[in-house]
């Protein structure tokens, strides 16, 4: 068995393929194909979920509840999402998509070597890619915002301002028009030389000069897109933007708008549940 082969990094929500795995289990059967447009969640940093959708032959469908990742060894041991007991590009493994089906059992017409066709839920994948890219936008609006609190070289961003995002953020979930992202403000990052204090005492300036950042961005109208070193789902892929102030270009598997037209804007509300935790909250609101 090859690596999945992907379409989502062109924006893909449909592809014809060929069935190669099957694999009946209680929490939703997984069936593997051999190019897929379904974008699946990452099992080692699940920020955006996984595309839902249907598969299909002739009159026959069934429901995707999300993609996931799944890779098979050489020796045939298959495993799904956070059961992967390897590191992604593990010798002795082949990496690929697994489309977790609404049905416990594979349907005899999605056997090894059907074909079928694979349809993603445009209008989810449409939500998550605004969420997706307003995340990023949001983190270096985040930087700027809080960049003149640093009294030593965080190391730079990917507009080369002090890395805030980098050196700070814990988690972060991708939804449907909008993220949560979570900070630690402990004691490591005051070590690094960030004024916590100070920060703590500006919350709503912040908030202001990253809306205020987010918004020009958002008028700029700037393309936005994913480069990819290869067609596998393995294979490196970079979120770019060509923003006024220079290209913004990060690591990142996910999916992403081709253009900030598609935002009618973009916001962020900074919260401080505790001395030590920053939770920034971005909402989209989609262009009309």
């Amino acid at each position: 068995m090859s690596a999945t082969l992907v379409s989502f990094p062109s924006g893909d929500v449909r592809r014809a393929s060929t069935v190669s795995y099957a694999h009946p289990h209680p929490d939703g059967a997984v069936i593997v194909v051999a190019e897929t447009p379904f974008h699946p969640v990452d099992h080692t940093w699940p920020d955006q979920p996984g595309d839902a959708g249907t598969v299909s032959a002739g009159a026959d469908a069934v429901a995707v509840v999300e993609a996931v990742m799944a890779a098979v060894s050489d020796d045939g041991s298959f495993a799904v999402g956070s059961d992967i007991p390897v590191k992604r590009g593990a010798e002795g493994w082949t990496w690929l998509v697994g489309h977790r089906l609404a049905v416990t059992e594979v349907p005899e017409w999605l056997a090894p070597g059907a074909s079928i066709s694979l349809d993603v839920d445009a209008a989810r994948r449409g939500g998550l890619s605004r969420g997706h890219t307003a995340c990023h936008l949001a983190s270096l609006a985040l930087d700027l915002a809080v960049a003149d609190l640093w009294r030593k070289d965080p190391g730079a961003d990917a507009l080369g301002n002090p890395d805030f995002e980098g050196r700070a953020n814990q988690s972060s979930r991708i939804h449907e028009d909008g993220s949560v992202d979570e900070y630690r403000l402990g004691k490591s990052l005051r070590k690094a030389g960030f004024d916590t204090e100070m920060f703590a005492a500006t919350l709503a300036e912040r908030q202001e000069r990253a809306n205020a950042q987010l918004a020009a961005w958002v008028a700029s109208g700037a393309p936005s897109a994913i480069e990819a070193d290869g067609p596998t789902i393995i294979d490196r892929r970079r979120w770019k933007c060509a923003l006024p102030e220079g290209d913004a270009v990060m690591l990142c598997g996910g999916t992403h708008v081709t253009s900030l037209n598609d935002f009618g804007s973009i916001t962020v509300s900074l919260d401080l549940p505790d001395p030590q935790t920053l939770v920034m909250t971005t909402t989209v609101v989609p262009a009309s």
